[in-house]
């Protein structure tokens, strides 16, 4: 277990909820990018991977917590995408 890697994951995941939250009362999209948080979510599960093929310890909690907080912005996402055409259809 590493403190420095527990501490980049703090701070990674301190970060999420802000996203969401942004995400969810803008109603929108602007600003957001589907690739970018595809390509975060493939880094936390090959950090899961790891941990559990290599290196199995607690903090892989850490890195499902992470995990989860993307996943449920890809939701938001996704909402976002279709208020996003109805606004744009109307």
């Amino acid at each position: 277990m590493s403190i420095f890697e527990i501490i980049m994951l703090i701070c990674f995941g301190a970060a999420w909820p802000v996203s969401i939250l942004k995400s969810w009362n803008s109603r929108t999209n602007n600003g957001k990018s589907l690739f970018f948080l595809l390509i975060v979510l493939t880094g936390y599960v090959a950090g899961i991977l790891h941990k559990i093929f290599y290196n199995y310890d607690m903090v892989i909690l850490l890195y499902m917590v992470n995990f989860t907080m993307i996943t449920i912005d890809l939701f938001v996402y996704y909402r976002n995408s279709k208020l996003d055409m109805e606004e744009a259809a109307a």
